[in-house]
């Protein structure tokens, strides 16, 4: 895919997104290079931001695997966004994976130096920083990231941290070898980049002056997030997101009274159980009655990996292409940056 550059995009985040599937395969590699030996039922991912969105992507395609292999016991995956460790991180059997891209997320390192202290089996993953350093001090395997572009941005790089983490579960024998199967899939996404920019770019156009509001099924409820957190981060909007049915029963009833512009994208999986895919299109009615307009996005076929990041792909392109409407660069996260000089 031609990797022009656009004055509004000065850091060419159109080439961070366009070359994003490459990554699974330099992920794989990473994670079964790293020397570690345990008996682990279950695993922990400390991280924040785009460095823990790998966690509730490889929830999902673990769940799909497990059904797939009988041969492997399920391992239980917990997530965790603060300072300290959850009970979970404890348990006897459990591996803590530290995910920060820097290296140096405050959150992420206190999680990590608690770790350390309670000599919890750990992993850290970043491109440097301060995990790097903690795991040389401390003998603690790191698996070091790239950093393929200036201004790269770790929201864009979970296929590294997914692959490295997978690489890992696969090394100790906790999953069943996938790679060279996840890896064809992940090219495969290369061949529909083009047809999926001009679906985000045409998305973006109905998206303009109105707040996003993504939901999807149980199963992909976390790609869901992940739409809402790219139009915060890319377009620098408010974004919100939920899944059925559990918002019918709920968040739906909001829009009796709106107090401002909306629009549902609606991450349609054609293998939902049928009577939730019947809320879709109902929820659609009941509330483009209400002047709430919406589109049914259907995620397509292929298997749940293909979905996930095809599904994924489609809002990094429409989050970036509403970025350029509205005349922001889709890079920076300005008030972040602010922010933790604030804290400082």
């Amino acid at each position: 895919m031609e990797k022009e550059k656009n004055d509004a995009d000065p850091s060419n985040f159109r080439r961070m997104i366009s070359e994003s599937p490459g990554q699974f395969r330099v992920g794989f590699e990473l994670g079964k290079n790293i020397s570690l030996s345990g008996d682990y039922s279950s695993v922990e991912i400390s991280g924040m931001g785009g460095s823990a969105l790998p966690g509730n992507l490889l929830r999902i395609y673990l769940a799909d695997h497990f059904r797939r292999f009988d041969g492997k016991h399920p391992i239980a995956i917990y997530q965790n966004r603060f300072y300290g460790l959850p009970h979970e991180a404890y348990q006897k059997g459990c591996l803590n994976f530290i995910c920060s891209y820097s290296g140096n997320t405050e959150e992420t390192v206190a999680a990590f130096e608690e770790a350390i202290a309670h000599k919890l089996p750990s992993v850290g993953i970043s491109a440097g920083g301060r995990v790097e350093a903690l795991c040389r001090e401390h003998g603690i395997p790191h698996i070091k990231l790239p950093i393929p572009f200036p201004n790269f941005q770790p929201r864009v790089g979970t296929g590294y941290f997914f692959g490295a983490i997978f690489g890992v579960l696969v090394k100790l024998g906790m999953v069943t070898d996938t790679c060279d199967e996840l890896t064809r899939e992940a090219e495969g996404l290369v061949s529909e980049m083009s047809t999926l920019e001009e679906r985000g770019k045409v998305l973006s156009g109905k998206l303009v002056g109105k707040t996003p509001v993504v939901y999807a099924s149980p199963r992909y409820k976390a790609v869901a997030m992940i739409w809402k957190i790219k139009m915060n981060e890319n377009a620098k909007t408010p974004a919100f997101w939920n899944f059925f049915p559990e918002l019918n029963h709920n968040e739906m009833v909001g829009f009796t009274n709106p107090q401002g512009k909306f629009f549902l994208c609606l991450l349609r999986d054609a293998d939902d159980v049928p009577q939730n895919l019947k809320r879709f299109d109902v929820t659609a009615r009941l509330l483009e009655e209400r002047s709430i307009s919406s589109e049914v996005i259907d995620m397509g076929a292929g298997s749940v990996f293909t979905k996930i990041f095809r599904t994924i792909l489609l809002g990094d392109w429409a989050s970036y292409h509403l970025a350029l409407r509205y005349g922001v660069d889709p890079t920076p996260v300005n008030m972040v940056e602010e922010l933790k000089k604030m804290l400082a």
